[in-house]
């Protein structure tokens, strides 16, 4: 099939404006599911996905569409990419690989604040972009009103929105037409030696690493021997197949087509997603690699530690597996004084981090404790160098610190104008910073604020669906780090600081903070035969102290009358062996699991 007849487009939009549904229609209009074979979510294979009705991977799959004006049967690589936040740099890489992508906006709910991220993303890589008005068959959708948005705040014509119905399967031929009329075919040369960019990995425990491959320039085929750019490393093809949707094994991938590819890779750690894949016949600094696409910095931090200490090797081996597939997950291994051995992770958001350790527990059956997340901080020392602190408790000496720098992120909201005043108080206490405001229409309007980074990746986001009704919605990305009155709090349990409690928080905030961590340890560690102090301490200052009561023991009961010495004798004996567990530190306090996780719960508790 000629690279003329070949479309390469993605599924773009905001979280729930029906994209899996759409490609499901896709997938059976042109016969790559059979009515039979047919499920809801047909490209989301993972379970988390289909319960949680998100997607989290991006999935390819190659479609054949007869053109019924013409006759001819064109090729379309379709890519079904996230709508969450979290996931935007699945989103860069799919467009990375295609010519062209669908907008879909929810015509019940109108454009909201990740359609306009998606669609900046396809307009920097240059892409032709059909907008699609779904879901037109509900009672509620304004078909109008959500066409004039796409106008307005997209720059895209109204009347080129589609109608469509993922459900219904209306609109399904005019948007396979719209593909083949308004996206361009790719522009590689198939004659020309071998250019690919991987996409995307995953493992397989009997193939080894499987690559996700868009071919750019020249031919692919079995035993072709090639080299990775990136390392300067050569391997030789096993085997080469194309999604329908199931990974279909075929004789060659020539210039445009999008596929998979597996070959002697015995380290997982040699394939890197965004690197280009070339042929080892020509020599390396002949060959111009492709640009790969943004490199994703993960933005909150936390510790993973196996519940068994036992099973921290196997820990290693799944977070080995999982960072082939996920390639903004990153990880280095740590050691608590309070859990042992285990991971220190970066994610993007708190969604990814929910999504990683469940897929860790479930995929790869191990069980988890998960310390505090935290975003990274960047400190300035008294000498002029800078360093980034990724735990609170790898931060350096007090003294030592001139100035800390957080995070900030640029938040874009996009909500009814009944909340406007609910939304802009919840920025507010988030130390946000007012930067606009436009209407879009007269019922809704996109306001933007500049807020730090570690005050909206907890639980910003259920708040601001909690002050709208549901009706609010927020894109937000990393602009930079600026200097802010921060402290770093340590926890400590009868005089001994707990490393894994320790956190970094602005100083209005660290009292209310450090009382309600202590609330939770003291409802949680059991009492001892003597007094435990629970205090949380800035530098050498203590800024807040919970005690723990002692078990009270009755060593009078078995007196019964006589004289009153013997009890004060009884009672003068105890005083002494407790003075004596405190000078020799018998009395150490061993923090339990349960504590650490009451504690790490990073819900706020307004009533402690």
């Amino acid at each position: 099939m000629g690279i003329e007849l070949t479309r390469n487009f993605s599924i773009i939009a905001h979280i729930d404006h029906g994209k899996s549904t759409l490609a499901d229609r896709l997938l059976l209009k042109c016969g790559a599911i059979t009515e039979r074979e047919f499920h809801n979510q047909m490209l989301d294979d993972m379970d988390l996905e289909r319960e949680r009705g998100i997607t989290i991977k991006a999935s390819a799959v190659t479609l054949a569409y007869k053109r019924p004006s013409d006759g001819l049967t064109y090729e379309l690589n379709l890519i079904d990419t996230p709508g969450h936040v979290d996931f935007n740099y699945e989103v860069s890489r799919s467009l990375a690989a295609c010519e062209g992508a669908l907008l879909l906006v929810d015509a019940t709910q109108g454009v909201e604040a990740q359609t306009v991220a998606n669609a900046v993303l396809a307009f920097e890589h240059k892409l032709d972009v059909i907008p699609v008005l779904n879901k037109i068959d509900l009672a509620s959708a304004q078909i109008d009103a959500s066409a004039a948005e796409v106008e307005q705040v997209l720059g895209l014509q109204q009347e080129a929105c589609i109608l469509a119905s993922g459900k219904e399967g209306i609109g399904v031929d005019e948007i396979l037409e719209a593909v083949v009329l308004r996206i361009r075919p790719p522009q590689g040369n198939p004659d020309a030696p071998l250019r690919a960019l991987i996409f995307d990995c995953k493992y397989d425990d009997y193939k080894g690493v499987i690559t996700y491959v868009r071919i750019v320039d020249g031919r692919m085929k079995r035993g072709d021997k090639i080299r990775m750019h990136h390392s300067g490393k050569t391997f030789e093809i096993a085997e080469i197949g194309r999604f329908r949707p199931k990974p279909l094994p075929c004789d060659l991938l020539s210039a445009g087509d999008v596929g998979y590819m597996t070959a002697t890779l015995k380290d997982i750690h040699e394939v890197k997603v965004g690197d280009t894949i070339e042929s080892a016949l020509v020599p390396r600094d002949a060959v111009t690699p492709l640009p790969g696409y943004k490199e994703p910095k993960p933005m909150v931090f936390c510790g993973l530690f196996p519940a068994n200490a036992n099973s921290v090797e196997a820990l290693k081996r799944a977070l080995d597996k999982l960072a082939l597939n996920d390639s903004a997950f990153v990880y280095q291994a740590e050691n608590s004084d309070a859990l042992g051995f285990g991971f220190r992770c970066g994610f993007l958001g708190l969604l990814h981090m929910e999504i990683v350790q469940e897929r860790l527990e479930r995929e790869f059956n191990i069980e988890l404790v998960q310390t505090a997340p935290n975003v990274t901080y960047e400190v300035e020392l008294h000498d002029a160098s800078t360093a980034l602190i990724t735990s609170p408790s790898k931060a350096p000496d007090p003294s030592l610190i001139k100035s800390y720098r957080e995070p900030m992120a640029r938040v874009q909201f996009i909500v009814p104008v009944e909340y406007i005043g609910n939304v802009i108080k919840l920025c507010e206490d988030r130390r946000g910073r007012f930067l606009k405001q436009d209407y879009i229409g007269s019922k809704r309007v996109i306001l933007e604020y500049e807020i730090p980074l570690a005050e909206i990746v907890f639980d910003f986001y259920d708040k601001l669906k909690s002050v709208t009704r549901g009706y609010g919605t927020m894109d937000y990305h990393f602009i930079g780090y600026q200097k802010a009155d921060l402290a770093k709090v340590d926890v400590l349990v009868h005089g001994t600081p707990v490393d894994a409690l320790s956190t970094i928080c602005h100083r209005a905030g660290a009292e209310r903070r450090a009382r309600r961590v202590l609330i939770r340890l003291r409802r949680q560690i059991p009492k001892h035969l003597f007094v435990i102090a629970l205090q949380a301490a800035i530098g050498g200052k203590i800024i807040a102290r919970e005690s723990i009561s002692a078990t009270a023991k009755n060593v009078t009961s078995k007196c019964y009358g006589g004289d009153i010495t013997r009890k004060r004798k009884l009672l003068e004996k105890q005083k002494e062996g407790k003075k004596k567990m405190r000078s020799r530190n018998i009395g150490a306090v061993e923090v339990p699991q349960e504590a650490f996780l009451a504690v790490l719960d990073t819900r706020d508790d307004e009533d402690d």
